[in-house]
């Protein structure tokens, strides 16, 4: 029996150490069992790291359902139990607008254009964001 196409395909999302910083780069549609997957390898990568802060780049996701959207508050959730912050870049305006759509807050998420915008903003020290400089929800 071949396992080639017709099989189960697994979906192993690296997690990127970049100094105090773990990036995950997602691309296309992320399936519920992978979701599930990369929430449990963040926390480890986390919790085995001195990381300060987890960027999720999810500029090659085009859809979003809520299961995914409660992952991402569920992530952010983890790492700020284990002393680290997330935030997520370039997000697309038609998953931001499918995120308000579905009414997700997403506690505890920083915003940024992109990741060179999200590296920006966590090198600098923690002070109120100042207009253009990512957003926070305070759900």
């Amino acid at each position: 029996m071949s396992w080639g196409l017709e099989g189960p395909v697994s979906t192993h999302v690296p997690v990127l150490r970049i100094g105090d910083v773990l990036l995950v780069t997602l691309q296309g549609e992320l399936h519920d069992k992978a979701a599930e997957h990369l929430q449990q390898d963040i926390g480890e990568a986390v919790a085995g790291s001195s990381a300060g802060a987890v960027v999720i780049d999810v500029s090659g996701v085009e859809i979003v359902d809520s299961f995914l959207g409660r992952v991402f508050a569920e992530i952010a959730a983890n790492a700020k139990l284990l002393a680290a912050e997330t935030v997520v870049a370039g997000m697309r305006p038609a998953v931001a607008i499918t995120l308000v759509e579905l009414g997700l807050t997403l506690p505890g998420l920083r915003t940024a254009l992109d990741v060179q915008e999200a590296l920006r903003m966590l090198a600098q020290p923690s002070t109120p964001l100042s207009p253009g400089q990512g957003r926070q929800e305070n759900a």
